[in-house]
């Protein structure tokens, strides 16, 4: 194999096993390995459905003949946040939430960020691949230095909002199993939070100019993460009797 694929999927994957060693720490009653790296390897494996869903949905917002701020809205806020948040959602009430293993409600929480860290693991790995006309021609060191910058960019950012966004709808998922009367409405207002952020902050980047373009970003990134911090705080207070 070229090394230079070694060395994007090792630089890839290093930001997800890096914030996993971290959000473990935050289980009382921690899950078998066995059970996160299935977990880990289901968020991989939903990144392919993803990436057709969005393919379409780009064909058809193009066909639409949308432009400007209007087709900037749509694609990012719904066919690259919602697709990502919802499908995330999917895989973790179709494959998670019959398990033994999922026993008490923070582990949805859990359970959440290991299926984006997966997904952002394969993010990642894309992402370090350099343009097509650059592959052969770029030298190591410039390879190495671009590579390990762009993995500790995505690491402070993309994969830090992954992890936040799912974790949030883990949040109110917890909540709707201990509170079926208001599931449906958790549920959504969890959805709705996690797509809103996750959509303002790539529209900010991609599409904002001017100090916004940072200061947008970093304000969604540490309120999410106050508010994550403050969930899983919550989550471990609540007995594991509201398990499904």
């Amino acid at each position: 194999m070229d090394y230079r694929i070694i060395l994007y999927i090792v630089f890839g994957i290093l930001p997800s096993l890096a914030w996993l060693a971290y959000y473990l720490r935050k289980d009382l009653h921690p899950e078998s390995k066995r059970m996160i790296f299935k977990v880990f390897l289901f968020g991989v494996a939903v990144t392919l459905p993803v990436f057709f869903v969005q393919i379409g949905l780009k064909i058809l917002l193009d066909r639409m003949g949308a432009g400007g701020i209007v087709y900037s809205l749509i694609y990012w806020f719904l066919i690259i946040a919602l697709s990502e948040e919802f499908f995330k959602y999917l895989v973790v009430k179709a494959g998670v939430l019959s398990s033994r293993e999922f026993d008490e409600p923070v582990d949805a929480m859990i359970y959440m960020v290991v299926i984006a860290l997966g997904f952002a693991a394969i993010e990642n790995i894309l992402y370090l691949f350099p343009p097509i006309d650059q592959m052969n021609t770029i030298s190591f060191g410039v390879l190495v230095n671009r590579t390990v910058v762009i993995s500790f960019v995505r690491f402070i950012g993309s994969t830090f909002l992954h992890t936040l966004c799912s974790a949030t709808i883990g949040y109110f998922l917890a909540l709707s199993i201990c509170e079926a009367k208001k599931k449906k409405i958790l549920l959504i207002l969890g959805i709705f939070i996690s797509v809103a952020l996750h959509g303002l902050y790539n529209f900010s980047i991609m599409t904002i100019g001017g100090p916004l373009k940072i200061i947008i970003p970093v304000a969604i990134l540490v309120f999410l993460a106050f508010f994550v911090i403050s969930g899983f705080e919550k989550l471990k207070k609540i007995k594991s009797i509201c398990k499904i």
